[in-house]
């Protein structure tokens, strides 16, 4: 009987020690972030440039900005940003979404692409946090 009460208790600290490792820290990523700014810009004011703004990426279809030139790609990729494609995408995105034009070979450290994903889902599609 003692086995059966505190499974429910294992299987929740199982759930927080996995979500607290994943969350990764926004401050870290906002440095990982300088590396993306030569074609991404996020935050008030943020514009398409080389590549797409970054504002309210979680919960957005991939490849939909209003007014940005996608690869057919990233247009026919299928799938809705969250953290879990975007952890995929960021750590090859060549091999996510073959076809894609984004010319970046990917974030090889887990800690880097979970601290940028920290960073970039603060953002609402205005641009404020």
């Amino acid at each position: 009987m003692k086995l059966i009460h505190a499974l429910p208790a294992a299987a929740a600290l199982a759930f927080i020690a996995t979500s607290a490792l994943a969350a990764g820290d926004p401050a870290a990523g906002e440095k990982v972030f300088m590396r993306c700014k030569a074609c991404h810009q996020i935050g008030p004011g943020a514009k398409n440039a080389v590549g797409p703004e970054q504002n309210g990426l979680n919960g957005r279809k991939a490849g939909s900005v209003a007014g940005y030139n996608y690869s057919p790609a990233m247009k026919n990729a299928g799938f809705t940003w969250d953290e879990k494609n975007f952890l995929e995408y960021i750590a090859a995105p060549k091999t996510k979404v073959p076809g894609n034009k984004m010319p970046f070979a990917g974030l090889p450290v887990e800690a880097d692409r979970n601290n940028v994903w920290a960073y970039i889902s603060q953002f609402k599609a205005d641009g404020t946090k």
